[in-house]
């Protein structure tokens, strides 16, 4: 069976979860049903996700994701039989950033077949990092979950076709809840800073209507409001629902700045998402 994500989970560094499986069972409590550990360089975060998943009744934990350059297949392989107890645990591959990766980074793509070629998890408990139209296909004829990650509603749609039906498709969105149009971009900004480094990202939003302008003195006011939801949390609400109306099946929320996985601000955004 595939893995119920829902409709709405929390995206989130994995570096934060350490003793803190409280917190996902509060996620749970609130009606999140996903828990996407994001910047897993190694298989370290495996250990992590027991962790999770045995402090949680309902609440699927996902890597998001595991480097294929840094995290052998094998480890992989090792990590899902250690929870293989559980219909819980999605395992998110995919192929990172060349400038982060070095000389090592090359042909992405055929690393990607080969790695989930070695790879032995059942499709239905994969997901796969994807932007561009070859490993949206990719994602779709080998996994079973597309997981773009700082996308907009108008690429989700575009996503969508794509891959056609039969795959989930779930992607990431950054959020503010500030409601002061300058301390919101301002730290939309903050967080876009590495993003605008890395081509595959750049790309991608060139592809989907953006200029080389808009990367700019740290991202114009388009730009940033495109990919930052930011305002008050009923407006927030309403740009994850239009990734749903879009085609997604399901979005992950990561929170920015001072509301970063506090209590108040997710309880305030699924009451939004609830209401």
């Amino acid at each position: 069976m595939t893995v119920e994500l829902g409709r709405f989970g929390v995206w989130s560094h994995y570096t934060g979860w350490e003793g803190r499986a409280e917190a996902a069972a509060r996620l749970e409590e609130l009606g999140f049903s996903a828990l996407w550990l994001g910047a897993a360089p190694d298989g370290g975060v495996l250990g992590l996700v027991g962790e999770l998943l045995q402090a949680t009744e309902r609440l699927v934990v996902a890597t998001g994701i595991l480097n294929v350059w840094t995290t052998p297949a094998a480890v992989v392989n090792g990590g899902y039989r250690d929870l293989a107890w559980t219909d819980r645990f999605l395992v998110g591959v995919g192929a990172g950033h060349r400038e982060l990766a070095g000389e090592v980074y090359h042909s992405p793509y055929q690393k990607l077949v080969r790695y989930l070629d070695e790879l032995d998890v059942p499709r239905d408990r994969l997901a796969l990092a994807a932007l561009g139209p070859r490993v949206l296909r990719l994602a779709a004829a080998r996994t079973t979950v597309a997981h773009p990650y700082l996308v907009t509603p108008e690429y989700t749609a575009q996503a969508r076709e794509v891959i056609g039906q039969g795959t989930v498709l779930a992607p990431e969105q950054h959020v503010v809840l500030e409601e002061d149009p300058a301390k919101a971009r301002e730290e939309g900004r903050r967080n876009l800073a590495l993003y605008l480094r890395l081509e595959n990202y750049t790309n991608n939003w060139l592809r989907n209507g953006f200029t080389e302008d808009d990367f700019r003195d740290g991202g114009s006011d388009r730009l940033v409001d495109a990919l930052v939801a930011w305002g008050p949390t009923d407006r927030v609400a309403a740009r994850l629902r239009a990734h749903l109306d879009a085609g997604a099946d399901h979005v992950s929320v990561q929170l920015l700045g001072a509301n970063q996985d506090t209590s108040p601000a997710f309880r305030d955004l699924a009451a939004a998402l609830n209401g």
